[in-house]
């Protein structure tokens, strides 16, 4: 079982190497949700999935969800 952080809107998975992957088996794994929700909200995402995937079954179950720090847009 792996807890993965997921972007909603792309539906990739945060990697090992602070890259985007479309390949859930090489998404960065956390210990907890807590922890993955934690290095979630400091990610530059909208929004975020906290997933627990197995990968013997290759199924995923929602754990959490919430917003990763956006920048900023200064006014036009």
């Amino acid at each position: 079982m792996n807890i993965l952080i997921e972007d909603a809107e792309t539906l990739e998975y945060l990697a090992g190497n602070g890259k985007w992957t479309k390949n859930a088996a090489a998404g960065k794994s956390f210990r907890a949700t807590e922890a993955a929700f934690d290095v979630a909200k400091n990610e530059p995402i909208h929004n975020f999935n906290i997933v627990c995937y197995i990968p013997q079954t290759k199924q995923f179950v929602n754990l959490d969800h919430g917003q990763g720090k956006v920048p900023e847009t200064s006014p036009a």
